[in-house]
């Protein structure tokens, strides 16, 4: 998902899209950072840190590389907070692995935390429910949904700099296709364990067995 250092910058109208992406990315960061509680900050740190983790685990599928983000979860979590920790992560692996760049840093943090955030207003409810399978199917919509969001905001600031990068854009679309069921059922995993162990972090409450609503006469 991440836009190699470079490729935009190489034509004016990718040159476009790399200010575009660095004035959202600032202005989603700002207004993360304004609406973080004190107390979330341990949870951002952790999501930054998985966040970190995970996706310098790269997959090659055809022309580019594909991997698992966790962004889904980071939204359901996070909510606008998202930026922020999206951008601590990216800079880390620019610093230590030269993943991205500077120059891609801000379109790169858009497109990963933008569907974060869309993630968060669209399943929020659902993952609040106490109903166990619709709040899996929401994780697994949310993780889903992110990753195609990402693949696709990728595949526009790639295109939208010149002709000669929509064909690696469209790879680079296809090959989330292929990862989003596997980010959905890992992210539904997930959202089902912290109802059950950390239900405060999704801002609802513990989410009881199923077996345990069962009542015998």
């Amino acid at each position: 998902m991440h836009i190699y250092e470079g490729i935009l910058a190489a034509t004016p109208e990718g040159r476009q899209v790399l200010a575009a992406g660095a004035l959202l990315a600032a202005g989603g960061t700002a207004l993360g950072l304004w609406r973080l509680d004190y107390q979330r900050i341990p949870g951002v740190a952790v999501l930054s840190s998985a966040f970190f983790v995970i996706s310098t685990i790269h997959v090659p599928i055809g022309t580019t590389t594909v991997h698992l983000v966790l962004t889904g979860l980071m939204g359901l979590v996070l909510g606008w907070a998202a930026f922020p920790a999206v951008l601590v992560a990216l800079v880390l692996q620019v610093v230590m692995f030269s993943f991205g760049g500077p120059v891609t840093l801000g379109v790169n943090t858009f497109i990963m935390a933008a569907p974060a955030v869309a993630c968060y207003y669209l399943f929020r409810r659902a993952v609040r429910s106490g109903n166990e399978p619709l709040v899996f199917l929401a994780g697994v919509a949310a993780g889903a949904t992110a990753i195609l969001l990402g693949g696709l905001l990728s595949a526009v600031a790639l295109s939208a700099a010149g002709s000669e990068f929509q064909l690696f854009g469209l790879g680079m679309f296809l090959g989330h296709l292929v990862l989003a069921p596997i980010e959905g059922m890992v992210t539904g995993s997930v959202v089902v364990l912290l109802r059950k162990v950390r239900p405060e972090l999704l801002g609802a409450e513990l989410l009881e067995p199923s077996s345990a609503k069962v009542r015998y006469d």
